[in-house]
């Protein structure tokens, strides 16, 4: 499956941004999905998780209640719905997936997907 991220932009802190992901998948395949970031001299890390069907969703300790993963009406979409934007969450955000059953969720290690998408720049100013 191929993924592309979009959505990313300038925000004030306060904020916030929708990022979509739109994924290849053949009508047969389904796959566990989920958004990770990686903000300028820090390593990739966890932000939300989600199964194929959106019935379940996981996410960071530090997104909850900020952040929304969601599936779209098309099955090949995928959004990150970011609220309350704040400077520390500047990064580089990613979409992810790995073949699983449509009930499926991913864990939170980043070596669980094997597909990445090219990434979308968030920057929030203070």
């Amino acid at each position: 499956v191929q993924l592309q991220a979009s959505g990313g932009g300038l925000v004030q802190a306060g904020g916030c941004l929708r990022l979509s992901c739109a994924a290849s998948a053949r009508t047969d395949q389904t796959y566990a999905l989920g958004w990770y970031r990686q903000a300028p001299g820090k390593e990739r890390e966890f932000v939300a998780a989600i199964t194929w069907s959106g019935t379940r969703t996981d996410y960071a300790d530090s997104m909850k209640g900020r952040f929304t993963i969601s599936r779209g009406d098309d099955r090949n979409l995928m959004y990150l719905q970011m609220d309350n934007l704040r400077p520390e969450d500047t990064a580089v955000h990613y979409c992810a997936a790995v073949r699983a059953g449509g009930m499926a969720i991913a864990g939170r290690s980043e070596r669980g997907f094997d597909y990445w998408g090219q990434g979308t720049l968030v920057t929030v100013s203070s």
